[in-house]
């Protein structure tokens, strides 16, 4: 039997009252002066827009004994437990998932391979795990607040459809519709680095800065954007292909068609092809880290160099982000991080080489290898994030 959708965003309806909800998520337990400070609010304002978080049960108060003199505050919290969420990535070999209460909180999880990349293939196994993880959830079909699913490329949010995806071959593919009918859930889509992004802020690297990209390094090239505090998706959902950003108009062919992208100098297709044409045999992006790290002699010498022109052409192209936007923080996620130390000295060299003025220093770069949970976890926070209504804050 399908689990019921709950319809917790006819309750949270204004924007005010969902920021006062992901902002007691990130950052509290907070009494009502601390959260009016963080949000700009006078306390009368968040105590006017309170009762209905506190009279169902989305927020609860505490007491809590003060630090110094002076009587308790008392202290406002998330119920974790009022709802649960699933998230999903689809990945290019497999789809993961996991279950999490309302404070984010991974309850249980699972991955599953995939025998191709057809839509219906990948559709079929995303919504089968969907309703497995929810087998593993206490009274799911009561609980249940909805399903969020990140996949790579173009995607439209609004209309829940992949309009484009080079990694996994898709164009024009409704992924909330299908899911929604296997499943009997309300369904979330996003790219899949903007789930990173929302699961960073929340979470993670983000939560000090207002304005940061998450870059995944691997098979591809993705970008995630934070600006001035909001997700940042572009017209159509198109935002953040640093990955297709054109770097050499007679450079090798791209996943997308085209010559000279990013992805196609810098992504892990990039650095086999270099020990290729120099002759050295290598197979997997996996052994030619361990080439590079432990190998000897001039496939050794080949496989740093090839590490290193791709770190070189993703230092230029992050150099031209940073120039665009004067970000804050960027971290670097995904598989290909874990070669951080191969490619990222001529990584930084490059960022600093073509940076304009104090667009690099201004800017930290941080390492955050990721696991398929946090993709996970961060398609789960897409659901929470659209039923609050908010931006993230």
């Amino acid at each position: 039997m399908s689990p019921s959708p709950v319809r917790f965003s006819d309750l949270v309806s204004e924007q005010s009252r969902a920021e006062i909800f992901a902002t007691v998520l990130t950052s509290g337990p907070l009494s009502r002066t601390q959260l009016a400070q963080r949000l700009g609010l006078v306390p009368s304002s968040v105590t006017r827009m309170l009762p209905p978080l506190l009279e169902h049960g989305y927020l609860h108060e505490s007491d809590a004994a003060p630090n110094g003199r002076g009587r308790p505050q008392k202290m406002l919290h998330v119920n974790p437990d009022k709802h649960i969420v699933v998230g999903i990535k689809i990945g290019p070999a497999q789809v993961s998932g996991v279950v999490t209460d309302m404070a984010a909180n991974v309850l249980a999880r699972l991955e599953e391979p995939i025998a191709d990349r057809t839509p219906e293939t990948v559709l079929s196994a995303a919504a089968a795990l969907t309703l497995r993880l929810l087998e593993q959830a206490p009274e799911a079909a009561d609980r249940v607040l909805g399903l969020g699913v990140g996949v790579s490329g173009h995607v439209d949010s609004a209309a829940g459809v992949c309009r484009y995806s080079a990694l996994l071959g898709w164009n024009k593919v409704d992924v909330a519709g299908p899911l929604r009918e296997a499943t009997g859930l309300p369904v979330v889509v996003n790219n899949d680095v903007n789930t990173l992004v929302v699961a960073e802020r929340w979470f993670g690297q983000g939560r000090d800065v207002d304005s940061f990209a998450v870059v995944t390094v691997g098979p591809g090239i993705g970008c995630g954007l934070l600006l001035d505090g909001a997700l940042f998706s572009g017209a159509s959902g198109l935002a953040g292909e640093l990955g297709h950003l054109p770097l050499d108009p007679v450079g090798p062919m791209c996943s997308c068609g085209r010559r000279g992208c990013l992805e196609a100098l810098a992504g892990d297709r990039a650095v086999l092809r270099h020990l290729q044409d120099a002759g050295v045999p290598c197979a997997t992006i996996d052994k030619a880290m361990d080439i590079a790290r432990s190998g000897s002699g001039s496939a050794q010498t080949v496989a740093r160099s090839a590490f290193a022109e791709a770190g070189t052409a993703l230092g230029r192209g992050l150099a031209g982000m940073c120039n665009l936007l004067n970000l804050q923080k960027i971290i670097l996620a995904g598989e290909g991080a874990v070669a951080h130390d191969l490619f990222g000295p001529a990584m930084n060299q490059a960022l600093q080489a073509h940076a304009f003025s104090t667009a690099a220093h201004d800017c930290d770069i941080h390492v955050d290898p990721v696991t398929h949970d946090l993709w996970a976890r961060g398609a789960a926070c897409l659901v929470i994030r659209e039923a609050v209504g908010a931006a993230i804050s």
